[in-house]
């Protein structure tokens, strides 16, 4: 029988519903990334992480919106569901771009990875669903070269 992973991330009060989904997208490819997927589960929060690039902004929110819908993060029959990602999206692309949502029309392009997150928060004791986006990737002219790291993040309540 084998053990289960010790997680580093044990004090729940300090590792919040946002500071996992940021971790998450930082982290999904290190080793570190199964520990915060390990916490993620042991709180029963659905998550997933995907990967877009594209000049064309509804292709980002798109891509991100499919994945949360055929990994079952949210049920795409429930509006307030799909409403809730859609704002935490627009929220984390509004970080990504500096507040400017452009990126095709202004010669921008981005390689992005993302991570979408949802579960229970508890705020003063009224217990209730969540989202988080985050998103972290690169953003720039359409050469190789011309880009720079961007990171942006989204929360909304469901």
């Amino acid at each position: 029988m084998t053990q289960p992973r010790v997680t580093r991330y044990s004090n729940r009060t300090k590792y919040t519903l946002g500071k996992l989904a940021s971790l998450l997208v930082l982290l999904h490819n290190d080793e570190l990334g199964r520990e915060i997927e390990d916490e993620l589960a042991l709180r029963g929060y659905r998550y997933t992480v995907g990967k877009v690039g594209s000049m064309d902004l509804v292709k980002v929110v798109a891509a991100i919106e499919t994945s949360a819908k055929a990994n079952h993060v949210i049920d795409p029959n429930v509006y307030r569901e799909v409403h809730s990602l859609y704002h935490a999206i627009l929220e984390a692309i509004q970080g990504v771009g500096r507040g400017t949502v452009q990126f095709g029309e202004i010669l921008r392009t981005v390689g992005l990875t993302f991570s979408i997150v949802r579960g229970v928060v508890d705020v003063s004791g009224d217990s209730s669903q969540w989202i988080s986006v985050c998103i972290y990737g690169t953003i720039g002219a359409p050469k190789k070269g011309f880009e720079h790291d961007a990171l942006g993040f989204g929360y909304n309540h469901i």
